[in-house]
């Protein structure tokens, strides 16, 4: 049944059917058409407000709930259904792993086209909380106010948020109290540094009028053990500065990496930011199977490294090196997978687009004493060309691992054109990871694929993929 309201729609008493992507659900309506609902589960009964219509769906939330699927959870976080960094909280992780393996297959299968092996079973997280090495946090000082705050006709005088930003809102921040997401010390250093700024006056940031002092806050942990916290200012306030880094050094002296950076411009990206160290190192180690990888405040790191082991191990697993082989790692980003893979192949030749991530990776492969490994920095597109395997070598195999868009159809097609006889593909984004199977099907056989969980809690999939020459 249903009616109108407001001139949008109301479904009432939908069954969700499954989980799409992006941590949506799926109903479908009287007329047919699927309805993309957020905060639901599949096996919910709900009824629904619609506020998009389009062609063929419409988009809305849940007003009701008449009844609640089995597969629900209750949330740990006091925060779910505002913060929108855990969105699957209210599921059970069982489930999560099933839906997330179904949206893996499914891309392979409808948008890939792809005929599949037995498809081993997605490999779950041992941690499914506290399990990230990073994380950032904006300061503000108009935090958002939650619809219990605005109807109660208090004066709400603390108006300061040190914590994530509200979905589609730029401008608006809410204050954390407790986020189960990173392990300890990370609450307590981002709620004492907020205590401290607001008993201190120190200004926090205000978007919109491009004004204050305290911008963001990053820290990293390690399973070295070590702590890195980077404070961003958006101006020089020395006095201030040093009271707030003085603080956080003798308030948490278990911090091995203390950070701050000076940004006046309109965004707060720190990639073209001089970081300076204030006190101990200005980077951090990760740890992995005796290996040791440096990172400074701009590097890329999986953010879950126990996953990352896991991911790294598959991908190596797939390659089923003997020793002999020129390996190419595209997309190496810091080079963690070629280091992770060298001590197995003859040599590893690893191509990342950003100079400071193969600056990394080669301070990490002098560090590591690993000497069959080169780094060269370019655009994946131009620098991947016949030239550059005339000078470097055919490889035997491929490992590609890149961005969410996926691989370039240039790209694409060099592979193709040399022809190894395995590439294992490592991807964060199925959907595109399937479209460029497709492009490589009538040549290689998928022989093999993992999906693993590196995020749980989300709806975040990655997918390994090991493909034979036909």
């Amino acid at each position: 049944m249903s009616k109108r309201r407001s001139n949008r729609k109301v479904f009432e008493q939908l069954e969700v059917l499954d989980a799409a992507a992006k941590g949506k659900s799926i109903a479908k309506a009287p007329d047919g058409k699927v309805v993309f609902l957020a905060h639901a589960v599949p096996g919910d009964v709900v009824d629904v407000q619609t506020f998009k219509k389009r062609k063929a769906y419409y988009e809305g939330k849940a007003i009701a709930f008449h009844k609640l699927s089995d597969k629900r959870t209750d949330p740990v976080c006091e925060h779910f259904g505002t913060c929108g960094g855990c969105k699957w909280q209210n599921m059970a992780y069982e489930h999560q792993l099933y839906y997330k393996q179904k949206e893996v297959t499914n891309n392979l299968t409808r948008i890939g086209h792809i005929e599949l092996p037995e498809v081993t079973p997605i490999l779950g997280s041992k941690n499914q909380y506290f399990y990230r090495n990073k994380m950032e946090f904006s300061f503000s000082d108009s935090r958002w106010l939650t619809p219990e705050e605005i109807n109660s006709g208090k004066d709400l005088k603390d108006k300061n948020a040190l914590g994530f930003h509200i979905p589609g809102m730029w401008d608006k921040i809410l204050d954390l109290n407790n986020c189960f997401l990173q392990a300890d010390p990370s609450n307590a250093i981002r709620n004492k540094v907020k205590d401290f700024a607001v008993k201190n006056d120190l200004e926090f940031f205000n978007t919109r009028d491009q004004s204050g002092l305290l911008r963001t806050m990053m820290i990293r942990t390690s399973s070295t053990g070590d702590i890195m916290v980077l404070i961003q200012f958006f101006k020089e306030d020395k006095p201030k500065r040093e009271l707030l880094l003085d603080f956080i050094a003798e308030t948490f002296p278990e911090v091995t990496s203390l950070l701050y950076v000076i940004n006046s411009k309109g965004n707060d990206t720190i990639y073209d930011q001089e970081v300076i160290c204030y006190k101990g190192e200005d980077h951090i180690f990760e740890d992995m199977e005796g290996l040791r990888f440096k990172i400074n405040a701009k590097s890329f790191y999986q953010t879950n490294s126990d996953q990352a082991y896991e991911l790294y191990k598959i991908a190596r697993d797939f390659a089923d090196l003997t020793g002999e082989e020129l390996v190419y790692d595209l997309y190496t980003g810091t080079g963690t997978i070629a280091q992770f893979v060298a001590k197995k192949a003859k040599k590893v030749i690893g191509v990342e687009a950003v100079p400071d991530a193969i600056e990394a990776a080669k301070e990490n492969a002098q560090l590591n004493k690993i000497e069959n490994v080169e780094f060269f920095v370019g655009d994946m597109k131009h620098v991947f060309n016949n030239r550059f395997i005339a000078m470097h070598g055919t490889p035997d195999i491929i490992i590609t691992d890149p961005p969410r868009d996926g691989m370039h159809k240039d790209v694409v097609q060099q592979i193709l054109n040399i022809a190894p006889k395995k590439v294992v593909y490592v991807s964060c984004n199925s959907a595109t990871q399937a479209r460029d199977l497709a492009l490589m099907d009538a040549d290689y056989k998928v022989v093999k694929t993992q999906a693993v969980d590196m995020f749980p809690q989300t709806f975040h999939v990655e997918n390994v993929v090991l493909l034979e020459h036909r």
